[in-house]
């Protein structure tokens, strides 16, 4: 019997077009940036208003079609690496560049840009440096690069080293916290973080209060928070105070997760960045949330998950150290209090060791905290009113970055 032929791949008759597309593309830069990874752009290549960016960047990110994997675009497939920073030289005085954050939704076709990304910004004074937006003086070895942040109208000054021709050094032993290898650090500063999306630095003058959730058939279940705003505004949880049902935490649990957004929407409200829980839950970017904990380990002040865009962060964002480092530095707050009990515990050994009621006074402090990828600590100068109210002037932390591409990003307009 003869064989039979396989059908000849040209019989098959390819898919009809339905539309015409053309091509489009602009400049772009991929950089590790802190724990976070995403786009560099100049703000000249973009649309003129920031209201077009969406469309663009949602297609250059795979989220068009609102899938979770980002398979058709350069997104990572999670928060942290669906980033992008849109950077320009400033007119503004004594500011060197701007830039704004975008945070793109890896599941949805949407983007954020409520608030900042301290992870991202560690990036913007390196490709600042390497763009041609910054001068450096001969023979400099480290220069200090002036920063406005649009999304929160906060200012940051990024210090970092550089090469014999004027370029970021990015070689160097500084080892980041979920990061592989070292790299040179960058100091990343926040002057004046206080307020930065609120005006105030506790929103709602308290410094922990409660929030009640769902009502059992024996109690009413409640959680201690404190809703602080200083470089991003976040809602910090007392993990001791979470429903029995909920201490042995996972993280990979929708329960948990729809807890943990539960508790967000209702800060959000109190805090003024939402109207009610629905328009909350469209805005999951701010407030940002974390859970606090008394630390396991020497040396340590708070121990902290945080999460990002309703998922667990795997480290802890930058702007989430600058805040909880000031929530540290003020009385009652929930932060506060776990550290005290800690020092209870234990002999003080770190952080501010002072008793409820007790005079804070102005000075430098230095907080380690612990996340789930290691510790960071925070450097802050704080100012003590004589009334007691604590003013941050300055946090300080530690970063690195690396370019890790370069070219031209494709995008489909939307038809």
């Amino acid at each position: 019997m003869a064989a039979t032929a396989p059908p000849l791949v040209s019989s098959v008759r390819p898919p009809a077009y339905t539309s015409h597309r053309v091509r489009h593309s602009i400049p772009a830069v991929w950089m590790r940036s802190g724990t976070s990874k995403g786009l560099f752009i100049h703000k000249k290549h973009l649309p003129p208003s920031p209201v077009l960016w969406g469309p663009v960047l949602i297609s250059i990110m795979g989220s068009s079609q609102g899938g979770k994997s980002q398979l058709d675009g350069v997104g990572g497939a999670t928060s942290t690496t669906s980033k992008v920073a849109v950077v320009s030289k400033s007119s503004r005085p004594n500011i060197d560049v701007e830039y704004t954050f975008v945070q793109v939704a890896p599941d949805q076709a949407k983007v954020d840009m409520t608030g900042n990304c301290g992870n991202m910004a560690a990036g913007v004074g390196p490709f600042a440096l390497d763009e041609g937006l910054v001068q450096v003086p001969p023979g400099a070895k480290e220069v200090n690069i002036s920063i406005y942040n649009t999304n929160t109208d906060q200012r940051l000054v990024e210090t970092i080293r550089v090469t014999s021709d004027g370029r970021f050094e990015e070689d160097g032993d500084y080892r980041l916290p979920g990061v592989v290898g070292t790299s040179s650090p960058i100091k990343v500063a926040f002057l004046s973080p206080g307020g930065s999306m609120t005006g105030a630095i506790l929103p709602t003058g308290l410094s922990q209060e409660t929030i009640y959730l769902e009502e059992t058939q024996s109690q009413t279940e409640k959680v201690n928070v404190s809703l602080v705003d200083a470089a991003n505004p976040f809602v910090f949880v007392d993990g001791t105070t979470l429903p029995s049902a909920y201490h042995d935490l996972d993280y990979a649990d929708q329960r948990v997760l729809t807890l943990v957004e539960t508790i967000r929407c209702e800060a959000a409200v109190r805090m003024g960045l939402a109207t009610s829980h629905i328009s909350a839950g469209l805005t999951r970017g701010t407030p940002k949330i974390a859970i606090l904990f008394r630390p396991d380990e020497p040396g340590v002040d708070i121990r902290v998950q945080s999460f990002s865009m309703g998922k667990p962060h795997p480290s802890l964002q930058l702007t989430g150290a600058v805040c909880l480092a000031a929530a540290l530095s003020i009385p009652d707050t929930v932060a506060w209090k776990l550290q005290q009990q800690k020092q209870r515990n234990s002999s003080p050994d770190s952080g501010i060791g002072m008793e409820t009621g007790s005079k804070m006074s102005s000075g430098l402090l230095s907080m380690c905290i612990q996340h789930p990828a290691g510790q960071m600590t925070a450097e802050i100068s704080v100012e003590v009113t004589e009334d007691n109210t604590v003013n941050v002037k300055q946090a300080a932390l530690y970063r690195t970055a690396r370019r890790l591409f370069e070219g031209r990003v494709f995008y489909r307009e939307q038809v």
